[in-house]
């Protein structure tokens, strides 16, 4: 397996820009690659609204979700795969403080730790024991010199950073909504609920992060990318109104 790439960019770029700029197609096309392994090399992504819904997808050239990192069996050190659509949407849309990062919906597989106490996605009658099996997260990037990545899910303090009513009480800017995500075949789709997504840029990231091994922040940090549907995280993409 190919090593994952380092994503580069500055936030002082305007990637937290308030205003959208809109791309000539609304959704993202990327060259298949060869290097990346198919389960993580996408191809396409695209992302619409209806007003109080929004769906993102994306399309890789193999079986979506059909890697998941390897069981250690402690949360310390412990990696996760994820599909990720960072997004121009303010962290205020999905419950997060305003201005405070990147807000980004992601798809994650991580059998080491369940993050997803209100939700049984197994349907074992154990709501606790869940983390292996793809699901949703809400959660807020932000730029970290100490990661591999280069960013990290922002470390938060519960009680005092403000967090959406659903969020698994962990220490990082983090939601677990309980929307269900939709893998079949090279798609994996997902719909949630966030008002003002029209017009607004997004990207699609197959990403790699991991949890710090002694706990300490940051916390959860991405080490690398499989591969950025836009290359360079130019979040060319826009979500636009849903055709009736």
């Amino acid at each position: 397996m190919p090593r994952p790439a380092v994503l580069s960019f500055a936030l002082s770029a305007g990637l937290l820009a308030g205003s959208a700029q809109l791309a000539a197609a609304h959704g993202i096309e990327a060259a298949a690659d060869a290097s990346v392994p198919p389960a993580f090399d996408i191809t396409a992504a695209d992302a619409t609204t209806d007003g109080r819904l929004a769906t993102f997808s994306m399309e890789v050239t193999g079986k979506a979700g059909s890697i998941v990192p390897e069981r250690t069996g402690k949360l310390a050190g412990a990696e996760v795969d994820a599909y990720v659509w960072p997004t121009r949407l303010d962290p205020s849309a999905a419950g997060f403080d305003k201005g405070s990062g990147i807000l980004a919906l992601a798809v994650t597989a991580h059998p080491d730790f369940d993050d997803t106490p209100l939700f049984d996605e197994n349907g074992d009658g154990d709501p606790a024991n869940d983390g292996a099996g793809w699901h949703s997260h809400w959660v807020v990037l932000g730029e970290d010199a100490a990661c591999a990545g280069g960013l990290k899910v922002r470390d938060v303090s519960p009680g005092q950073d403000l967090l959406p009513d659903t969020a698994p009480g962990l220490p990082i800017a983090l939601d677990s909504p309980g929307m269900s995500p939709l893998i079949a075949g090279s798609t994996v789709r997902i719909t949630v609920p966030v008002a003002g997504a029209e017009n607004v840029n997004f990207d699609a990231v197959a990403a790699r992060l991991k949890v710090d091994a002694e706990g300490k922040a940051p916390l959860l940090c991405v080490t690398g990318t499989y591969k950025v549907a836009s290359g360079k995280l130019t979040l060319p993409g826009v979500i636009v109104k849903q055709a009736k």
